[in-house]
Formats: structure tokens, C-alpha cells, sequence
């Protein structure tokens, strides 16, 4: 199975950019994670965020793969366990697809953008930075890897 994160915005501070490298290489090939950084929409006073917004949105879309499972990031999305979410991974792996987990912009994603996914995940009822956001989701798929295949890493 192959993980792609696509999420708006580049240049992390050096300390996502480790904690992400981290559990990236942790991970076998067989449950890979690729990160796809798509650029911030330029914004001003004279233009309406919705227009950045839109912009994000289609990069993203197009950064997926073709028959990816496609799932946003979303705090109005479906909250679940860790276990749960290593069902999920397990469900979409087992029909044969890859995954792609979509972080929007600060403004988040557009309606048209969550209408078109799969599903709509949500990490917690708290607002986390977008930093934070790649790592605490890059460490939960390395927990799911080690769910699935009985690692002692995810302790319940």
C-alpha cells in the first residue's frame, strides 16, 4: 500500500521536516509514505480566498493517485481511534487501493473539494498548526503499520 500525504504549504520548520523523516523511514515498503507539498494560493485584499482556495483544492485532486482512496482532513470529519483508523487502512488495503490523506490550506478545503473525496477524517476536536498536523498523522500511520502487523509499538 502506498500513502501519499498531499497537503498545502511548504518550507516546515526543521523539526516537522525530522519528526516526519522519522517515521517515514520507519515505515517498510510494503506501507510507504510519500509526501506531496502543494504550493499556498497566493492571497491579497483584491482577490477572494475562496479563489485560493479553489486553486489548492484542484492541486491537490491531481497530486492523487488515480484509483487512490481519497480521504480530507477535516475537523468537521469523522473522529476515530486508532484502531479504527487502522480498520480503515486495513479495509482500503485490502480492496487494493492506495490512500491519499489531503491537508488543506489554512482556510481549509473547499465544499466541491470535500463533496469529491471518499471520506473526511478528523484528527481531533482540537485546531492543531498545519506543522503539527504532518507529524501527528505521519506517527498515527506508522501506529497503524504497527497495529496491523502486531509490532509492540502501539500499546493498548
Amino acid at each position: 500500500m502506498k500513502i501519499r500525504l498531499i497537503a498545502v504549504g511548504n518550507k516546515m520548520p526543521s523539526w516537522v521536516e525530522k519528526g516526519v523523516a522519522e517515521y517515514q523511514k520507519r515505515l517498510p515498503s510494503d506501507f510507504s509514505l510519500s509526501i506531496t507539498e502543494v504550493p499556498l494560493a497566493n492571497r491579497s485584499k483584491n482577490s477572494p480566498i475562496t479563489a485560493a482556495m479553489e486553486k489548492e483544492a484542484k492541486a491537490l485532486l491531481e497530486a492523487c493517485g488515480k484509483n487512490d482512496y481519497v480521504v480530507a482532513l477535516d475537523d468537521e470529519g469523522q473522529c476515530l481511534s486508532t484502531p479504527a483508523l487502522a480498520h480503515q487502512f486495513n479495509k482500503v488495503r485490502d480492496n487494493g487501493q492506495n490512500i491519499s490523506l489531503l491537508v488543506g490550506g489554512p482556510d481549509g478545503l473547499t465544499k466541491e473539494c470535500l463533496q469529491s473525496v471518499d471520506a473526511r477524517w478528523s484528527l481531533s476536536a482540537l485546531t492543531f498548526p498545519h506543522p503539527i498536523v504532518r507529524v501527528v498523522l505521519v506517527e498515527q500511520i506508522y501506529r497503524v503499520w504497527s497495529i496491523l502487523n502486531n509490532h509492540p509499538y502501539h500499546r493498548t
